[in-house]
């Protein structure tokens, strides 16, 4: 079996390598946070994830899955670290950089290194360039392939395992050493391209969700002016064979839809009209929350707000890029009222929210019992079952559909 160091122990490094060892492979996650690598080697996790606790302890005691913060000499390496934007929502490519470099010194001749984190095309060309350091003839000594992690948070384990794969190579060889490393974990189809391609494959998937979004997002800002419901106009288009709308939001949250669309601008700033368009109505659509949740508050003198969750979406605790964060970041700064969170998914409050006197972290009974304004952001199954009778004395902000 060959030996497998991953770099990036976050929400799709860590549940890799979990897979890797399970499956017999010696494995290496490697994290530059020190408490993660503590915590992982007592066969700890620090993100929620269903199955992964199990996963990592069973893998952690089989002694085929440990953690450090610096990199050794392995046959595989796969580097799964963030690739977040500036405040320019421009690509920052730091980590990946970063990653590479650490494993210059320790490649050799017959390694195979896999770039898993989404990145702008032409990233994986570079990161080959880079590797050039390490003395060895990349594409022929060294190996390099790019194969994007194609998963939805709460499903990661299922979806590791089910979601067909792409797979880009350096040149052909790098594509079927890698495609003969996936087929061990990965059931569905696995598909070969270049590196390039491969790139431009996971961005736009992401572009084509958050276009549609935009689409049901600026659907509900019409149908609002119009005295529509829009839940309802949505269902009923929908009845047609050939129309599928997406539900609208408070904006678009997580790592992956909200920032993949900018990598791709980035490639071509001059074509990427429609996308960049996306991105500015669903960026707007959160302005348009916070603006109607402080015209309701304008009409009492010390109003209290319960703001129902703080993920991005339903069920889990991702906060990555949560619109909901934001929209209640910005009533705390422009001090609207005593703000009320609730989020089942969190003990305590993340730390944009947490050095704000105003913001209290609070369970839902309390917050149905004390508020005079109910903003639902999170579609958490646990706010469905709440009563409606409970709603008929407060001023309401379903963003969505929850309660319409």
């Amino acid at each position: 079996m060959e030996k497998i160091c991953v770099l990036g122990l976050g929400y799709v490094g860590l549940p890799t390598a979990s897979i890797f060892a399970t499956k017999g492979f010696d494995v290496l996650g490697v994290d530059v946070r020190s408490e993660i690598v503590d915590g992982i080697n007592r066969g700890e996790i620090h993100i929620s994830e269903p199955g992964l606790d199990v996963l990592v302890k069973s893998a952690v005691l089989s002694e085929k899955l440990t953690a450090a913060t610096l990199p050794a000499s392995a046959d595989v390496f796969i580097l799964s670290v963030p690739t977040p934007l500036t405040k320019e929502h421009k690509p920052d490519l730091s980590f990946v950089e970063a990653a590479t470099d650490s494993i210059v010194p320790v490649v050799a001749a017959g390694n195979l290194v896999i770039l898993e984190s989404t990145v702008p095309v032409g990233t994986t060309a570079a990161v080959a360039k880079r590797l050039r350091k390490s003395g060895l003839d990349v594409g022929e000594e060294l190996l390099v392939a790019h194969c994007p992690e194609r998963v939805l948070p709460g499903h990661v384990l299922k979806e590791l395992v089910e979601n067909d794969r792409i797979i880009g190579g350096l040149n052909p060889e790098s594509a079927q050493r890698a495609r003969a490393l996936y087929r061990t974990i990965v059931d569905g189809e696995i598909y070969l391209t270049d590196c390039p391609t491969a790139e431009m494959t996971k961005l736009i998937e992401n572009a084509f969700r958050d276009v549609n979004i935009a689409f049901a997002n600026e659907l509900s800002l019409i149908s609002d002016k119009l005295g529509i419901n829009v839940w309802e106009l949505i269902k009923l288009a929908n009845r047609h064979q050939r129309v599928n709308i997406l539900q609208p939001g408070p904006g678009v949250g997580g790592h992956c839809i909200a920032l993949d669309p900018w990598l791709l601008i980035a490639s071509d700033p001059e074509n990427a009209r429609l996308i960049r368009m996306a991105r500015s109505v669903n960026q707007h659509k959160t302005s348009w929350v916070i603006e109607r949740i402080q015209a309701l508050a304008g009409r009492f003198k010390t109003p209290v707000i319960a703001c129902l969750g703080l993920a991005y979406k339903d069920d889990i605790d991702d906060l990555r890029e949560s619109p909901a964060v934001e929209i209640v970041a910005t009533l705390a700064e422009e001090r609207v009222g005593r703000l009320l969170v609730v989020e089942p998914y969190a003990t305590v409050l993340p730390p944009p929210l947490a050095a704000y006197p105003d913001v209290v972290l609070t369970d839902l009974s309390g917050a149905l019992r004390e508020a005079d304004i109910l903003v639902l952001l999170t579609h958490h199954r646990v706010f469905a079952d709440v009563d409606h009778e409970q709603l008929k004395e407060k001023f309401v902000v379903d963003t969505r559909g929850m309660w319409a």
